[in-house]
């Protein structure tokens, strides 16, 4: 029996061995890699520019530029009452008395000019504003016959393709196609590549699509007639209140594996079209949720300059070296702030601005260069 073991072990040992070494190096050297490499001083370091109601001032741009910063984007409006309702009006159509200049296409031209005066590139980022009575929200847009996906699809289609010959009458970098359509994009695969065809026959620059960070992104199925995996990067990062740097960064750890993977499979470097965290306790926890109108007292028991400031510090120590990210969209970034609404104490709004994550943000965006 002793020899019929060693002659086992003789035969058994060897085989382990090997699959060991083999498990080892499949690991190593074959597990799938991106092939892509955005270069740092190519990554965006973007901010989500608030088109407001007054014309701005050169200097507010060029103020971008002291803060290390390469691109903006821009937000004009469509409007849908009604998930089910396939009509759109589009900001375009508004007039003078009762659209904003910083989303009407004058706003849109004028911004981007002094821009691209001063080395900033440009998103344009129309976005559909859902009014609903039913409290849906616009992933959840989704006809309920076969004459109403049509009659949204050309409505959508006009408002695109306005603002697609904007994007190329004035030189802007890049388009962002839509913003969290999600059901759109599993229903209609088909009429989003029609779409994007079209696009492309007006528009030369670069295309993306923003995509909610839940669920969405991976639904999307025409990522490889676009450029780049655009996600609206509201991940969860903790589930604890004032968090510090490290427990934040962990947070990353999943999302970042399956980011990675899915630029993998479609080959395409992802960017964050919005990223942003509000200055409260528990900004790490659910990020993509508004900060509630409540009162003085409670916005100051809740206020939090430096969880915000951590939660940024976090996002650029794990996230922007990846070589196949892009870079990032800050959501969000006002001209002339600290005048009006904007200026309270403790203003538990998402932006940065005048508060520790700016220093944060313009530290980190430096490096990029």
């Amino acid at each position: 029996m002793n020899k019929q073991y060693k002659k086992l072990g003789i035969t058994v040992i060897p085989i382990l061995v090997i699959s060991v070494i083999y498990l080892f190096f499949s690991v190593r050297y074959f597990t799938p890699k991106s092939s892509i490499n955005i270069a740092n001083h190519e990554k965006h370091r973007g901010i989500c520019w608030v088109g407001g109601a007054r014309e701005i001032d050169e200097s507010e741009i060029i103020a971008l530029v002291d803060k290390n910063i390469n691109w903006i984007s821009q937000t004009p409006f469509g409007w849908q009452s009604g998930y089910a309702n396939p009509e759109i009006t589009g900001n375009h159509s508004r007039t003078e008395q009762n659209g904003w200049w910083g989303e009407r296409d004058e706003g849109l031209k004028t911004t981007t000019e002094y821009a691209k005066a001063n080395g900033i590139k440009t998103i344009l980022k129309p976005h559909i504003w859902l009014r609903d009575q039913e409290g849906k929200w616009r992933g959840e847009i989704k006809m309920k016959s076969e004459e109403d996906w049509q009659k949204w699809f050309s409505d959508y289609e006009e408002f695109i393709l306005h603002y697609a010959q904007i994007a190329e009458e004035t030189q802007m970098e890049m388009l962002c196609i839509g913003t969290e359509l999600h059901q759109t994009c599993v229903e209609r695969d088909a009429d989003w590549r029609k779409l994007i065809a079209k696009i492309r026959a007006i528009y030369s620059g670069e295309l993306t699509y923003a995509a909610n960070f839940s669920g969405e992104y991976q639904d999307v199925k025409f990522w490889d007639a676009l450029d780049y995996i655009g996600v609206q990067a509201y991940f969860p990062l903790t589930d604890m209140e004032n968090p510090t740097v490290e427990e934040l960064r962990k947070g990353w750890a999943k999302p970042l594996k399956d980011l990675e993977e899915f630029s993998i499979q479609f080959n395409k470097p992802v960017l964050f079209t919005e990223v942003g965290y509000k200055s409260t306790k528990d900004a790490g926890i659910d990020p993509w949720e508004w900060p509630q109108r409540i009162n003085a007292e409670e916005r100051e028991n809740i206020f939090s300059e430096e969880t915000q400031a951590n939660a940024y510090q976090a996002l650029f120590d794990e996230v922007m070296d990846a070589p196949w990210f892009a870079g990032v969209h800050i959501w969000k970034w006002y001209p002339n702030y600290g005048s009006g609404r904007n200026s309270s104490e403790f203003n538990i709004d998402f932006t940065p601005q005048q508060k520790q994550a700016e220093q944060i943000i313009i530290n980190a965006f430096a490096k990029y260069k």
